[in-house]
């Protein structure tokens, strides 16, 4: 189990580093074992997504959630 807990609003990911999502995106795609403590939470939860969009974890209530929040987001922006 990570130490780390689901992303549950888009400020949370806004505050994530994108170059350490997109790294751990491509090692979840590439089917890396769930990183440890010597990751951060931005490679974490890039990983995690990787692993869900290719179906090795079953999405959650978190990542619904988190999804949700995220869409609902750009839709404000965009109509502003």
């Amino acid at each position: 189990m990570s130490e780390y807990q689901p992303l549950s609003t888009a400020a949370d990911l806004a505050a994530l580093d994108a170059d350490e999502c997109l790294d751990g995106y491509r090692a979840g795609w590439d089917d890396a074992t769930a990183p440890g403590s010597d990751k951060s939470k931005s490679y974490w939860h890039g990983w995690r997504n990787a692993q869900i969009d290719k179906g090795r974890l079953p999405p959650d209530e978190a990542s619904a959630m988190f999804a949700r929040e995220v869409v609902s987001e750009q839709r404000r922006t965009k109509m502003h």
